[in-house]
């Protein structure tokens, strides 16, 4: 009977979490150790919270190793101690080449893109902020350069026109964790391709996401802030700023053509009957809000927001 493979396995949201879950349900691995951010203040009491990562593997008592230094001797020698065969790694940070390179059999990565497109922190966002009708996930071998290690396996998946970037998110959390466990079967059975990934013109970066980068701008093409909202959603979040400075939040927007009951505008002119829509003019047409957060109020639809709001000159 062959020996299972040992794993040290790395990561910290909960798009982490099925692939851990899907590591330690198989039998030809054993998870011996899981690698995570520290512990960070959230909520309104700034109160310590453990990553998604590391309450998974607590409540499978795994140990955890939350270095603030991946390149610390300390935490290198403990890392070295579990005699990890391979590591996995899916949405942690940038690691070191003593790190990705210490197991015999390396460091795997999955990556919620088809590469060498969407490199960077943040592919799913961009994937539909640029309206793309496909996606997946990509399973490769870390090298020094970041997303740009030979390619495992990758896994298509259909972006639907109502997906945002929760819903594709959750789906490709799945795709990746069935991804990597394909993929460490074929690294444990030595049948793993790893193929070059091939550079083109065409590839656009993935990198991580700003504040300003929601800021919609209205001289843009109206399809095009939808999709800029679609792959904001639920966040880090679209938005725009009211006459009087306020700042609006955009979950779901629609586009609506320019007709004459409905005129052209200039490109950033709100109107609403205060009724039933709150809509802007972008460049080709106007922009209808759907589901939004004005600044101290909860998430809500347009027409609930508009039953105590007043459009500000």
């Amino acid at each position: 009977m062959n020996t299972p493979l040992r794993l040290v396995f790395m990561g910290t949201p909960d798009f982490a979490v099925p692939t851990l879950e899907s590591l330690l349900a198989w039998p030809g691995g054993q998870v011996v150790a899981v690698v995570t951010a520290p512990d960070r203040p959230a909520g309104r009491g700034r109160q310590l919270q453990a990553s998604a990562v590391k309450q998974a593997a607590e409540a499978h008592g795994l140990p955890v190793l939350q270095p603030t230094n991946l390149k610390s001797p300390d935490f290198q020698a403990e890392l070295k101690s579990y005699a990890a065969d391979l590591q996995v790694v899916v949405a942690f940070r940038m690691l070191p080449e003593a790190v990705w390179n210490m197991p015999r059999l390396g460091s795997i990565n999955i990556h919620g893109s088809l590469l060498p497109q969407y490199r960077g922190a943040a592919p799913i966002n961009w994937a539909l902020m640029h309206g793309d009708t496909e996606t997946g996930v990509t399973s490769f071998f870390l090298r020094h350069e970041i997303d740009t290690g030979d390619l495992i396996f990758q896994d298509k998946m259909a972006i639907a026109p109502e997906d945002d970037f929760g819903s594709v998110y959750d789906k490709l959390k799945l795709v990746g964790a069935a991804l990597a466990r394909r993929s460490v079967e074929a690294i444990a059975a030595g049948t793993a391709p790893s193929t070059p990934q091939v550079y083109s013109a065409d590839l656009r970066p993935a990198p991580k996401l700003q504040k300003e980068t929601g800021r919609l701008d209205f001289n843009r093409p109206a399809a095009e802030l939808v999709n800029w909202v679609r792959g904001l959603s639920p966040i880090p979040t679209a938005f725009a700023a009211l006459a009087d400075g306020r700042i609006i939040k955009i979950f779901r927007a629609a586009t609506l053509p320019f007709e004459a009951e409905n005129p052209a505008a200039p490109a950033g002119t709100w109107a609403s009957d205060g009724k039933k829509y709150l809509r802007v003019a972008a460049a080709d047409a106007w922009l209808d809000l759907l589901d939004v957060q004005l600044e101290g109020k909860k998430r809500m639809p347009v027409q609930e927001l508009l039953r105590g709001f007043k459009l500000p000159a």
